[in-house]
């Protein structure tokens, strides 16, 4: 299977200190066939919503045919592919595709199917090439990552992300129809024009403004900026040499963009659309629900080694736990859970346009989804959901041919979550696979063998975050998880002490957030124009949003251990808010859940006392900054051209949680939180990722290798606490806080 990097809990270990074991890090370079395989996903996705202009590719899609022999296997799903194919039922270009509606996903099963069974590389152009001119758009896009996730060869060539793909699902309507008409001829007049009547119109004075507060206006105002495209030698960010020299010949524009808060304040939850409507955590959680995509069977997709249950179920306590993080900050109060009876009283609109160019849906304050005419399918979701419950209740499952499955194990936690999340690894086919999916096509009102819907946001993973409900919604599921675990004993003292093991001290640098400026990628939006000359593709103009977003300033962690005896160890770092929304402070034991985990790696100790310090930029579950999609095309071409080396561990982990939302945004005058840190034995059987080539990301997907111990995720967060026996010496709390600090003013002067 391909392998690839993870996130959260499951992540491997990025360099600590010497003692840290960590791989060797040698560059390695691309030869020619990675370089044609990495050309070929970076042009077959560029500007998706128009005709395939790509003449090479044109030809493989010509001389592609349904041939069972261009297969290492012919299965079900492709099949029905064909049939749809062949009787016009295919969903085509320019119908808008929802990753979670059970007519398109059923197709997408298909062609995912022909990708990744494609028995060579010219195999898989020639579909991908013959797909991305007859489907759907986002029906191509979704299959092509899938495939590049799993495929064995496709370990280390990558797809631009998702943002850079669709940019319609992550940036307002404004913004993608202002990029669609961008012209250079005009643009280049216009900017003559300003520069021979500079002075005719007065700047406002925007002096006195400050972003604290965020009120709808807009941010770019106290740069002396309108929201149009500025040449990027206007306020521009980045000056490193590399990138100024690689793009020397690129017209590079960029446009201020901001969250729907900017649009219409719609209710109180308009506030956290900085945090819900942020580029990098949507995207985040695109990739989160492909790597187990939930219609792929564990065995027969090749990662039966791997717990997709307990995965699942974590990422869904992270997300939550991390969500209520920024309510709390926000003083929003507890996430509401949706019960289904009553209205639901945050509205929400996205103001997205598809790539079909019709409008997302949205939903009124105080909405009463029972209006919907179809809430019989909705009907069906709940009795599953209350069947699922029950079984719990009653502590086992007897399935099919009568094997008893105890629900009161904690090993069960992979049967109760690929339950709950109805996968296509359900032990029993008494149960109803993929319900819980398929209740989204309600919620976007429609019907659940739609073949064709309108636009919104709640049946695509890289869009339903954006959504106050989502969270809502999902929390029901989340009690499910958490009643589960309450059935489960509490770790023993013996369990959790480690003899001879004691933290001293961890010494924590300030905790602060700002908002900073970044630039994502969306030259996808240019017209043909400007990037066909004669015939011949050029990338020579390049389009950015500029949007503000959340970050942190680095920290780090010092530790100070103490040791009876040379011994390999783990050791474990967790987050957690220290009181509730009513500022009550909360026990442990009834706050464990809203705890995350930030960071895991294991540790060769010393005897006596080790000194240990790890920053922000190391933690396991997290990435930085990636290159974007005209560097990266740029670098590709100039390696082919011969005019550079394309290094290997350039390529960059399809996913990875933001590193730079590791905190909530805090408050001016801080806000209070805990951390709180663990040292266990280590209990692994095998080497895990500090073992792995460190340029070709293969600790992933069907290794066995994406977990560093043997340990249950969240431990020792996963079962009830009994405080009076929880807390051994080799642990430590320690309360903290976030601070907010203005960040703005640093990019007044980058004129």
């Amino acid at each position: 299977m391909k392998l690839s990097l993870v996130f959260l809990a499951i992540v491997g270990l990025a360099l600590a200190a010497a003692q840290v074991l960590e791989p060797t890090r040698q560059v390695k370079y691309a030869d020619k066939s990675f370089l044609e395989k990495q050309k070929f996903l970076l042009e077959i996705v560029y500007r998706i919503e128009n005709p395939l202009l790509f003449e090479e590719y044109i030809k493989y899609a010509h001389d592609f045919h349904f041939d069972k022999a261009d297969y290492t296997q012919y299965d079900h799903p492709m099949e029905l592919f064909e049939r749809a194919h062949k009787a016009g039922y295919l969903l085509s270009r320019g119908e808008f595709f929802g990753a979670m509606v059970k007519s398109h996903i059923y197709q997408a099963w298909g062609l995912f199917n022909y990708f990744y069974y494609a028995k060579d590389f010219d195999t898989f152009m020639r579909v991908a090439s013959w797909a991305r001119m007859h489907v759907s758009e986002g029906m191509f896009v979704y299959a092509l990552h899938l495939a590049v996730i799993h495929r064995d060869d496709f370990e280390g060539p990558m797809l631009p992300t998702i943002n850079e793909i669709l940019p319609h699902h992550f940036f307002n309507s404004k913004l993608i129809i202002e990029a669609k008409k961008f012209d250079y001829d005009m643009w280049n007049k216009l900017a003559m024009l300003n520069k021979e009547y500079s002075g005719y119109l007065d700047a406002n004075d925007n002096s006195k403004m400050s972003t604290k507060d965020w009120k709808p206006w807009q941010w770019w105002k106290l740069l002396g900026l309108s929201t149009q495209w500025f040449k990027m030698e206007t306020y521009p960010l980045r000056k490193d040499v590399t990138f100024m020299s690689m793009l020397k010949d690129t017209h590079m524009f960029y446009m201020p963009t901001d969250y729907t808060r900017n649009i219409e304040y719609y209710n109180e939850h308009t506030k956290l659309s900085y945090f819900t409507e942020d580029v990098e955590l949507n995207a985040y959680w695109y990739y989160a629900n492909i790597d187990y995509a939930y219609f792929l069977n564990s065995t027969k997709y090749g990662f039966a080694q791997e717990r997709r249950g307990e995965y699942w179920a974590y990422n869904l306590q992270t997300m939550l736990a991390r969500y209520q993080w920024e309510r709390l900050s926000q003083e929003l109060g507890e996430t509401p859970e949706y019960s289904g009876k009553d209205t639901y009283e945050q509205g929400y609109n996205p103001h997205l346009i598809g790539y079909n160019g019709i409008n997302f849906g949205y939903r009124q304050n105080d909405f009463d989804y029972k209006r919907y005419s179809n809430f019989g399918q909705f009907s069906i979701f709940v009795s599953y959901y209350r069947r699922v419950t029950m079984e719990l209740e009653q502590g086992h499952v007897t399935t099919n041919n009568g094997t008893l499955i105890d629900l009161r194990q904690p090993e069960a936690i992979e049967v109760m979550a690929n339950l709950l999340e109805g996968n296509a690894d359900l032990f029993d086919s008494r149960f109803d696979t993929f319900s819980r999916v398929f209740s989204h096509t309600y919620f976007a009102n429609a019907d659940i063998d739609a073949q064709h819907l309108a636009p919104h946001i709640f049946v695509n993973f890289e869009t339903m975050l954006r959504d106050p409900f989502t969270y809502s919604y999902y929390k029901r599921f989340y009690q499910v998880i958490s009643k589960f675990s309450s059935y489960l004993k509490p770790y023993t003292r013996e369990e959790l002490l480690l003899p001879g093991v004691k933290i001293d001290t961890v010494e924590i640098s300030e905790l602060a957030t700002y908002f900073d400026l970044t630039d994502f990628d969306v030259s996808t939006l240019l017209s043909d124009k400007m990037i066909f000359v004669d015939g011949q593709f050029v990338w020579d103009k390049s389009l950015m949003a500029r949007q503000q977003r959340l970050n942190h300033q680095p920290f780090t962690f010092d530790y100070t251990i103490e040791s009876d005896k040379p011994q390999k160890v783990v050791i474990r770092a967790f987050l957690g808010p220290k009181f509730d929304q009513s500022r009550r402070t909360l026990s442990l034991a009834e706050n464990r859940e809203n705890f995350i985990e930030i960071d895991e790696f294991i540790y060769q100790l010393d005897a006596g006392k080790n000194t240990i310090q790890r920053n922000s930029q190391q933690l396991y579950w997290t990435i930085g900054e990636r290159a974007t999609y005209t560097e990266l095309y740029k670098s590709v071409m100039m390696a082919i051209e011969g005019k550079q080396q394309f290094a290997l561990n350039a390529t960059q982990p399809h996913s990875g949680f933001p590193n730079r939302l590791l905190l909530p945004q805090g408050w001016e005058k801080g806000f209070p939180m805990q951390f709180f840190f663990f040292v266990a034995p280590y209990t692994g059987t095998h080497e895990h990722f500090p073992s792995y080539d460190y340029t070709s990301y293969t600790s992933g997907i069907g290794s066995g290798k994406r977990y560093i111990d043997e340990m249950p995720l969240g431990y020792p967060f996963d079962r009830p606490i009994e405080e009076e026996v929880f807390f051994v010496p080799n642990m430590l709390m320690k309360d903290v806080k976030v601070y907010h600090r203005e960040g703005l003013e640093k990019f007044l002067n980058l004129q």
